[in-house]
């Protein structure tokens, strides 16, 4: 009997098999049946096979971990793109060979109608051109402010970095009303069906939001209009899920939405690191700087004069108006106090 079971235990995972010992020989078989396994050897024999037949892990060299690694983030990465075309609407349109990152991004792009690409990608001109002009003018900017370009004027470079700002804040709020805009068509021509009130607020909302962003400073303009085209893409992504729009439209929205937030960010960072905005508005910035320069030359003094005083035309050579002094009676009668004083 005893050599029936040698097979059986030999074919056992090894996290099962025990050492047999004389203490174990000896001790009663119900005893140690009757002994539950703890839930941490439980996990541990769990996460050690990756088959309960073979009782083989699921890397068991170098180069299996390797593989299995990369596959995982192969697949994670087709997944994402999958997430980005809007769920796995399109999977049905990307080959069995080709469900990777680029392979989902290929077949869904491929989709798309050449003359959206060309317009889209010509409407993102103008901003990186704008963007491109800010990074300049905000270095230029920079550098007159320091005083280290003797033909620039400190306000000048200012005043054109704001004009630039607001060229650029302007233009995405145009970008958001027409991507709003957009919805509207949809609902026009009952892609998907007429949604009626939910799609005509969706397309409306970025009208109202991006003109609402042009009240404010430039810098904080830029701020607010990426988080409305981030927004804006999350609910196409919704939509583009929910049939209400092509397939490709969610792709489509996320790589311009790439493209704007970056110009944003590059904005942003060039004029907090060159630029004399640093994260302030352009009047406000002026302005500390000019009572910098007035408190440097003219220093304010602050106090109270004791007695009675009055209030003197100054002389025209002076930088003043009135000149406040005491009363020259009050001090001829402290004069004579202190010589009487003297005397005595």
């Amino acid at each position: 009997m005893l050599t029936s079971t040698l097979p059986a235990l030999r074919r056992a995972p090894f996290a099962l098999r025990r050492p047999f010992s004389s203490s174990s020989l000896l001790r009663p078989a119900s005893s140690t049946l009757r002994t539950p396994l703890s839930p941490l050897r439980n996990q541990l024999i769990v996460r050690g096979a990756a088959s309960n037949v073979s009782g083989r892990p699921g890397s068991q060299t170098v180069g299996h971990a390797a593989q299995n690694i990369r596959e995982e983030v192969g697949g994670s990465a087709a997944d994402l793109a999958k997430a980005i075309a809007g769920g796995n609407v399109f999977a049905d349109g990307v080959e069995p060979t080709q469900q990777t990152f680029l392979g989902v991004t290929n077949a869904v792009a491929h989709a798309v109608p050449q003359p959206y690409v060309i317009f889209g990608l010509a409407g993102g001109l103008p901003y990186l051109g704008a963007t491109g002009a800010t990074v300049y003018l905000a270095r230029q900017a920079g550098i007159a402010a320091q005083g280290l370009v003797a033909n620039v004027d400190p306000g000048v470079a200012i005043t054109i970095l704001d004009q630039a700002l607001s060229i650029q804040t302007t233009y995405g709020a145009v970008l958001l009303s027409f991507l709003g805009a957009l919805h509207w068509g949809f609902e026009f021509a009952g892609y998907g069906g007429h949604k009626y009130y939910p799609r005509l607020l969706l397309g409306a909302a970025p009208v109202v939001f991006g003109w609402s962003t042009l009240a404010l400073p430039p810098v904080y303009a830029l701020i607010a209009q990426w988080a409305g085209f981030t927004a804006l893409w999350w609910a196409d992504l919704r939509a583009t899920g929910a049939g209400w729009t092509p397939k490709w439209y969610s792709q489509y929205r996320f790589y311009l939405s790439i493209l704007v937030g970056t110009c944003i960010i590059g904005s942003l960072a060039a004029t907090s690191y060159w630029g004399p905005v640093g994260g302030h508005g352009v009047t406000s910035h002026d302005l500390n700087m000019i009572r910098a320069e007035r408190k440097q030359r003219q220093p304010e003094k602050e106090g109270v004069v004791p007695g009675p005083i009055e209030a003197l035309p100054a002389p025209e050579d002076a930088d003043k108006y009135v000149v406040v002094k005491k009363h020259e009676v009050e001090e001829a009668e402290k004069k004579s106090d202190q010589k009487n004083d003297q005397k005595q």
